[in-house]
């Protein structure tokens, strides 16, 4: 595993804290945060902003599984989950885990798998939400271009190109421009 990681670990069983972050720091990770049940596990993902969270699932005041849906709910963390009991099928369909006692054999390639799960949700959620910004822009100039060809009944090509202008005169985006114009257009058909 060439990659390092900053991170977080959680159980009630301090003999496998221990024995996780002396796992994890031989492989060259950094375990920056250790709590004893999910609502420490969680003020420390919020805090630590660690590469990965690795939870325990029976942990006392919030499971493992509630505190890691709340992680990945913010997007904080990938979250590994560690379980000694029969609920692998609950698990699995949210988040990667690893059986007890943990192994490396299991537990780094459990780690790899989320990380890049979430990285790939990460990107996805990125660009989405950059398509929706420019949806948005797109919206607006249009607005402003419908706007401006009616107030100063010139064409389509002319108020762009006037916005265009403003534009690069001002140093601001034409979005930017788009919404002061529709502001200013408004403003004054309302008086």
């Amino acid at each position: 595993m060439s990659e390092k990681y900053r991170i977080v670990i959680a159980d009630d069983e301090a003999l496998i804290c221990m024995d996780l972050r002396e796992m994890l720091e031989e492989a060259g990770h950094e375990v920056v945060g250790i709590g004893s049940d999910g609502v420490e596990a969680l003020n420390l993902v919020k805090e630590k902003k660690p590469d990965l969270a690795i939870l325990d699932v029976k942990m006392p005041r919030l499971d493992g599984i509630q505190a890691a849906r709340m992680i990945a709910h913010d997007n904080l963390a990938p979250v590994v989950l560690l379980t000694a009991f029969g609920d692998e099928d609950m698990i699995e369909k949210v988040f990667g885990y690893v059986m007890k006692p943990v192994e490396e054999k299991t537990l780094f390639p459990a780690i790899q798998i989320a990380v890049s799960q979430y990285r790939q949700k990460k990107d996805m959620v990125d660009r989405v939400k950059n398509m929706e910004r420019e949806l948005a822009a797109r919206k607006i100039v249009d607005r402003a271009k419908g706007l401006l060809m009616d107030y100063y009944h010139i064409t389509e090509e002319d108020a762009y190109r006037r916005m265009q202008q403003t534009s690069m005169k001002r140093g601001i985006t034409i979005a930017d421009v788009a919404q002061k114009v529709v502001k200013e257009i408004m403003a004054r058909k309302n008086r």
